[in-house]
């Protein structure tokens, strides 16, 4: 008997169905931006609670954390068996999260807060990439990107939103962004339904996975060193992209003597170039080739990099710019590449290389706030500064030679 998949199983096959991943890019949007409210806020929580770097450095650690262990078994859970109500679910624990943050009067309130926005980005994350590859058509990369942009637009308007709405107002304020998780929830709820009459009719049998039966190109060892050269480029991506949403503000605030408000206006500019450059690394791979993307996104940035700690307020702020969107890039071509390794695993793979990457971040920033702590944030940066050069090891990655996404059957 022939075991039908979701992904083989589009409405029509070649037919990237743009206003589901309109939708899709939307709704990561405004979950991305409640997740990104509490980094902003965290040198209005190091003051209201007296922390120290390290203790900032616990929070961020344990969202991160959390999402790094949960999304990996999500995405191999729901490949055998999808969950389209998990993405609205998904929402409504990131909501509780936030609830907790307003009103916890103890550091351990703030971390067990931390672990629940964890959780809700731990269940979003893979069932919604899978739902984009689902509706891509075979434009694999450009519907990541797509998918992504959202993501990074939503984490550059959580600090503008932070310094407009909870600065001025206090921390009992971050309520107001309910507004926004219902709004998510709503179109999530409709994505959802659609997901769910799309896989009616084709239910898996039990062991089945929802993903390409395309079988893997390469031999199992060369797949396993790609993976581990893929997973190297995504700690230095992300240790060095950690240094950015955790300490950027201090870095700002303790180099040039700039208020809090404006730190927080300048952190959106990077993560506001973030999520524009993001758009480019899919499309650009989907035509010629997801290694060529991930050379320049990862290695092209390591001039900016080293050149960063040594530069004034403005020549800061243009070089974090061209950073943000040359190195945004990397993670949806990285992503697919992945995906194309191991066919057959799309949720597992997105679980597993979205964990990572928040486990690095998570990582990234506990080991930078303590080392802040003994050193400076100055130093912090100095330090990251050489991290883009692993992009070298792309050198190892295989190369997929794949046809144009237009002529892709799946």
């Amino acid at each position: 008997m022939t075991t039908r998949t979701a992904e083989s199983s589009t409405p029509s096959a070649g037919q990237t169905i743009l206003h589901v991943l309109g939708g899709l890019s939307v709704a990561h949007l405004l979950h991305d931006t409640l997740q990104s409210v509490i980094p902003a806020l965290y040198p209005l929580i190091k003051d209201t609670f007296r922390l120290n770097f390290s203790q900032i450095g616990i929070i961020a650690f344990t969202y991160q954390l959390t999402g790094s262990i949960l999304q990996p078994l999500v995405g191999a859970y729901t490949d055998r068996r999808p969950l389209p109500s998990s993405l609205a679910w998904s929402i409504a624990i990131t909501l509780g999260g936030l609830v907790l943050f307003a009103y916890t009067n103890h550091f351990a309130g703030l971390v067990l807060a931390s672990a629940c926005m964890g959780t809700g980005s731990a269940i979003f994350h893979p069932e919604a990439s899978r739902l984009a590859r689902l509706a891509s058509g075979g434009r694999h990369g450009f519907a990541q990107a797509l998918f992504q942009v959202g993501g990074n637009l939503g984490v550059s308007f959580g600090p503008l939103l932070a310094a407009a709405v909870v600065m001025p107002r206090g921390r009992a304020h971050l309520l107001w962004f309910s507004i926004v998780a219902l709004g998510a929830m709503g179109l999530l709820l409709r994505l959802g339904a659609w997901y769910r009459s799309h896989l009616a009719g084709t239910r898996l049998p039990p062991g089945a996975r929802v993903a390409s039966p395309e079988p893997a190109r390469l031999p199992r060892r060369r797949v396993m060193m790609a993976l581990g050269v893929l997973a190297a480029l995504i700690f230095s991506k992300y240790f060095y992209l950690a240094a950015f949403t955790s300490y950027y503000t201090f870095y700002l605030i303790e180099r040039f003597g700039v208020s809090v408000q404006s730190a927080q206006v300048l952190l959106f500019m990077f993560l506001f170039a973030v999520a524009a450059g993001t758009i480019i690394g899919g499309p650009v791979g989907d035509r010629i080739g997801r290694k060529y993307v991930i050379w320049v996104s990862i290695l092209g940035v390591a001039p900016f990099a080293l050149v960063l700690p040594h530069a004034g307020l403005v020549g800061t702020v243009l070089l974090t710019l061209v950073i943000g969107v040359v190195l945004a890039s990397a993670f949806s071509a990285i992503l697919v590449y992945a995906q194309e390794l191991v066919p057959g695993n799309v949720g597992m793979i997105a679980g597993l290389f979205f964990g990572f990457a928040f486990g690095m971040a998570g990582i990234g920033s506990a080991l930078l706030g303590r080392l802040a702590d003994h050193t400076s944030i100055e130093h912090v940066f100095r330090v990251c500064s050489f991290l883009p050069l692993m992009g070298l090891i792309t050198a190892y990655l295989p190369d997929l030679h794949h046809p144009p996404a237009r002529s892709d059957p799946s």
